[in-house]
């Protein structure tokens, strides 16, 4: 009698486990959530009672798409193993996929949050309003550079093809005395 094989354990198939590229639906999805999230909150609230919309997270948010597009050609150049440029470290590498990934969405949700906010801030007609327009505009271009610059990180990690490794791999597959 032959016994019935069972699916392999749940959480162990090793397809399921691979981490793929950054969805740019998965972006838009969050994008378009904090969008209305921002827009919902923003409109219930009494809007010249808040305090001035701040630059500070303006600020962090285009130096982190500029430090993640400056190690986006640094890790390209690395990986490509330009001239003069030292060998990357494969575990530096997996860090960096990491932060783009989570760049990434945090980006799309700052992105939404202030496209929610800034939309809202030209419908809305109070001084207070026209006086955070700039800062809400601003927070919109940063997020969206984030965005872009964490994107890009992520496609620079990706290892290149070589053309020895694809003359391996086409050795590997003809071997003599095999079909």
């Amino acid at each position: 009698m032959t016994q019935a094989q069972s699916p392999p354990p749940r959480g162990t198939d090793p397809d399921r486990s691979r981490m793929g590229p950054t969805r740019i639906s998965t972006l838009v999805v969050a994008g378009l959530a904090a969008a209305a999230v921002a827009w919902l909150l923003i409109s219930s609230l009494y809007y010249s009672g808040i305090p001035r919309l701040p630059w500070l997270p303006v600020v962090t948010l285009a130096g982190l798409a500029v430090l993640e597009a400056y190690a986006a050609v640094n890790t390209r150049g690395r990986l490509e193993r330009k001239s003069g440029r030292e060998p990357v470290n494969p575990l530096l590498v997996a860090r960096f996929v990491v932060l783009a990934k989570a760049s990434a969405l945090a980006g799309a949700i700052f992105t939404g949050f202030y496209a929610g906010l800034t939309g809202w801030l030209f419908v809305e007609r109070t001084r207070a309003a026209t006086e955070d327009r700039p800062a809400a505009g601003a927070g919109l271009l940063a997020s969206l550079a984030l965005v872009a610059a964490a994107l890009w990180l992520e496609r620079a990690c990706r290892v290149p093809e070589r053309p020895e490794d694809e003359r391996d791999a086409d050795h590997r597959e003809h071997r003599p005395g095999q079909r």
